[in-house]
């Protein structure tokens, strides 16, 4: 695939625009400037929707930001490159992802986190950090754009600390759903919790993000993976994820950390969180076993939450920890997780749950807000 036509031009090129809170995304053409220093222009062949994307599209997220596209959880080709870019080309395949590494502040140069302090997600900024600007518009209309990446665009611009290079093997169509929610679960697991061979984790969450996590729990070698949800329909397709055994709190008449204790003479060496849920946080925590337990949260909770549980649960030795993208640095690390998949260890078909046509975006808005699945994969040449 050649690119030498339209480097440093602007592209014009086709994006599903949402031009308000709730409303069905439009199919516009749009304008997409060249890319400035440290920046990359991609051409974006496959994306997916994330709850994420959904969650802001409705406003229920920070300040509300249209007309807009969104889109974040993506994979592509480098199409053209700006100044001082040095270490991707035309013709990459890359994953754009939603925060960075920078590769020069303490975060990035620390082992242990993945906090980049100039491209952590921002979901109010709406422009290029470079100049303060959009590179969308139609008819001189800047659109703007979201997290940094607005991969519902046939054509996007992306800091390049937040692009990941990866094996050019690798299909597109399945890797793409590794830039978001997928590697934010397995991470959880593999990075943070670390159960060893034969220990017992629970999960509380089922969706994309927890059976991410229970894909870690399989991978780590665990013996027993037990699934917490509220919604029961979702205990069969968990089975496909390594789970072994399922809890509804509904079904209990007690704390359904209790109900885990016993289940497991004590609790569980390891627990991931991943709904978001205060309530669930705290069972999650209180769940494993003292001495050497290890809670981990994922999902986000309410701004007015609060996290209460007795001191003596930590004096007792349990540990709580939090994550963010599975403490994945993208540009690092995202490379590797790819190459799990090629190797067959990670097994990401059982994530995609529909495919549909770029032209149809809105159905994949349908079935998220319906339930129906887990990832919908977006084909931006149909």
């Amino acid at each position: 695939m050649s690119f030498s036509n339209t480097a440093g031009q602007v592209i014009r090129c086709k994006a599903a625009v949402a031009w308000e809170a709730g409303k069905p995304l439009v199919i516009e053409e749009v304008e997409v400037a060249p890319p400035q220093a440290m920046e990359v222009r991609l051409k974006i062949l496959f994306t997916s929707l994330c709850h994420t994307d959904v969650y802001f599209w409705e406003a229920k997220g920070q300040t509300p930001l249209f007309p807009r596209i969104f889109g974040h959880e993506a994979g592509g080709i480098v199409e053209s490159v700006g100044e001082g870019v040095t270490d991707l080309k035309p013709g990459d395949h890359v994953l754009p992802v939603f925060t960075g590494e920078c590769k020069e502040c303490r975060h990035c140069k620390s082992e242990e986190s993945n906090m980049c302090d100039l491209l952590r997600i921002n979901t109010d900024r709406g422009v290029m950090l470079n100049d303060g600007k959009s590179r969308f518009s139609i008819n001189g209309q800047p659109i703007y754009h979201f997290v940094g990446t607005s991969t519902f665009s046939e054509y996007t611009v992306v800091h390049v600390g937040c692009v990941a290079k990866i094996n050019p093997a690798a299909p597109l169509d399945k890797v793409c759903v590794l830039s978001c929610g997928i590697s934010t679960g397995l991470g959880a697991t593999l990075n943070v919790a670390k159960p060893k061979k034969g220990s017992t984790v629970a999960i509380f969450g089922l969706g994309a993000v927890g059976l991410a996590a229970a894909e870690g729990a399989r991978i780590a070698g665990a013996s027993r993976i037990i699934g917490v949800d509220l919604n029961a329909k979702r205990f069969d397709e968990a089975k496909k994820f390594g789970v072994t055994e399922f809890v509804n709190p509904k079904d209990h008449d007690k704390p359904v950390q209790e109900v885990i204790a016993e289940m497991t003479g004590g609790g569980v060496d390891r627990s991931v969180e991943c709904t978001g849920s205060i309530n669930a946080m705290i069972s999650a925590f209180e769940c494993v076993h003292d001495g050497w337990g290890i809670a981990v949260l994922v999902g986000v909770p309410n701004k007015d939450d609060a996290f209460k549980t007795h001191p003596m649960n930590i004096l007792n030795e349990r540990t709580l920890k939090g994550t963010f993208f599975g403490n994945y640095k993208p540009r690092s690390d995202l490379p590797s997780v790819v190459e799990r998949y090629m190797n067959k260890e990670l097994e990401l078909e059982k994530f995609i749950t529909h495919e549909v046509p770029f032209s149809e975006i809105n159905k994949a808005f349908e079935f998220m807000l319906k339930g129906d699945g887990l990832r919908c994969i977006i084909r931006m040449d149909a």
